[in-house]
């Protein structure tokens, strides 16, 4: 989990995860949670800067668990994709070699998660060879293989998000003892 530190004005030092700000203004002062919607914990009824970012990082590890993945995939076609194609799959696309005969596929954007994303294509026929069959063929085999990697990528991010979840249980029992690093 992506941490940084905080030193406020009276010197305390906080280390705190991605997610929650530091608000210090003339009249309020007190931690924000920014996780699918903001929620704010305030220092006054807190008593200090320390319990209150306990609170907002108990917060947002209620979010992290119980509310669904934030996921930066996009999980539908663009509004401005011209064809009836599913997302992440794209053309046919007609390639012309020199002295070779002109050669169709499909190309297959396969998300992974952590890394970029792989293109992959997906040969459907020459000029003398392709078939609305071979077409149909070649989509399905573009449509499960996009639906195994996005399977991956879900489970890819389940798995971030419970070492997320870990991380800040330990982070809040660290603020808990004492230890503000």
């Amino acid at each position: 989990m992506k941490t940084r530190q905080v030193t406020l004005l009276s010197g305390q030092t906080f280390q705190v995860p991605q997610g929650i700000q530091r608000i210090d203004s003339t009249s309020t002062h007190g931690w924000q949670v920014r996780y699918q919607g903001t929620k704010f914990f305030s220092d006054g009824p807190n008593g200090s800067p320390g319990q209150s970012l306990v609170n907002a990082m108990r917060e947002l590890l209620a979010r992290i668990t119980t509310m669904p993945v934030s996921s930066a995939l996009s999980r539908g076609p663009s509004a401005h994709k011209t064809t009836d194609l599913p997302s992440g799959i794209s053309g046919p696309i007609v390639r012309e070699r020199p002295g070779r005969a002109m050669t169709a596929e499909l190309s297959v954007l396969l998300p992974r998660f952590g890394r970029s994303a792989l293109n992959k294509k997906i040969y459907i026929g020459s000029q003398n060879t392709y078939t609305p069959e071979r077409y149909v063929q070649a989509l399905a085999r573009g449509i499960e293989m996009r639906a195994q990697a996005m399977a991956l990528y879900a489970q890819g991010e389940e798995k971030a998000r419970k070492v997320l979840a870990t991380q800040l249980r330990s982070q809040i029992n660290s603020l808990r003892s004492g230890a503000t690093r």
